[in-house]
């Protein structure tokens, strides 16, 4: 290969990631990450696992913090991908996300990020009340920590991300007025953990021997301590499930079956399984995972319709 080649080679290499498809609201839009919205659906959990999921003033209420939550999340990403736009640049993958390849420039980035950090915490107070609007204010500021130094923090980064699924499952409740059981958040803190954890774990494991950490953390951590925690959380998340279902285990029941009870096979099964693809290293995001694997996603309706009658006693 000729001088030149190895130049002109070189330069393409080095040449910066064309913008993506569309303007600039399609840019924002990206950078928003719809397809992490999912996971604001739990901000139903708590109503559902109170029976108080399908009034009118809660769906709509319901509603609302869905998309009040969704906001502070596209803004933190906003954020987050402003701030590593030049770190992005230089990553084969991020380097295609839309700030780091100029569609979005940084200050529009900001901009837009921070108007909505500021506006929805502001509507939540005015429409679903001080409490919701603290929380949303705690996973700003928790997040946007995270995005500047605690995500270098051993431990640390876990307890964060895990803290945010919490949160996601606690505003429902504060919206809604509806008391918080400790069993309801033993069991979603540790679920929500173990799906962290196992994602970590499975990224550990796949960059094995590889240079270049997708997570720069990723190389201080051990694959054997990724897998405790994983290990110790799903042990964790299935004892305060069964406490849960056994509370009641000695008062007699007005439905058909002991459903509460019966729901613990379906929780347990959906944990093995997905600890499955925890021990393969394949765990990566958790919506990917239950909706790519058919036996876990029906494990997953079997519980929900058991929990369901459970909770209309049915």
């Amino acid at each position: 290969m000729t001088e030149t080649a190895v130049l002109r080679q070189r330069t393409h290499q080095e040449r910066p990631a064309p913008p993506g498809k569309g303007g600039l609201l399609a840019g924002l839009l990206r950078t928003a990450r719809p397809k992490q919205w999912v996971k604001n659906v739990l901000v139903a959990a708590a109503p559902a696992a109170a029976g108080e999921l399908f009034s009118r003033h809660a769906l709509l209420q319901l509603a609302l913090v869905f998309c009040l939550f969704t906001a502070c999340a596209a803004a933190v990403y906003l954020v987050n991908d402003a701030r590593d736009a030049d770190a992005d640049r230089a990553h084969p993958v991020k380097r295609h996300r839309p700030v780091a390849a100029g569609q979005v420039p940084v200050p529009v980035a900001y901009t837009v990020g921070g108007c909505l950090g500021l506006l929805a915490p502001a509507a939540a107070a005015w429409l679903c009340g001080p409490a919701v609007a603290a929380l949303l204010t705690a996973y700003l500021a928790m997040q946007l920590a995270y995005c500047i130094s605690l995500k270098h923090v051993l431990v640390v980064d876990l307890a964060v991300v895990t803290t945010g699924f919490l949160m996601r499952a606690m505003i429902g409740g504060l919206a809604l007025g509806i008391p918080l059981s400790r069993w309801f958040l033993i069991t979603t803190g540790f679920g929500a953990l173990f799906m962290v954890s196992a994602k970590r774990y499975s990224e550990a494991v796949q960059m094995a021997g590889e240079a270049g950490a997708t997570r720069a953390l990723l190389t201080e951590y051990t694959t054997g301590y990724l897998r405790f925690v994983w290990q110790l959380a799903a042990g964790v998340a299935v004892l305060g499930y069964c406490l849960w279902a056994m509370e009641e285990g000695g008062v007699p029941h007005t439905s058909v079956l002991p459903w509460r009870q019966l729901s613990m096979v379906a929780f347990i099964l959906a944990v093995l399984r997905y600890a499955v693809f925890a021990d393969r290293g394949t765990a990566g995001e958790p919506e990917d995972v239950v909706l790519g694997d058919r036996a876990l996603a029906l494990i997953g309706v079997a519980w929900v319709a058991m929990y369901g009658l459970a909770v209309a006693n049915w």
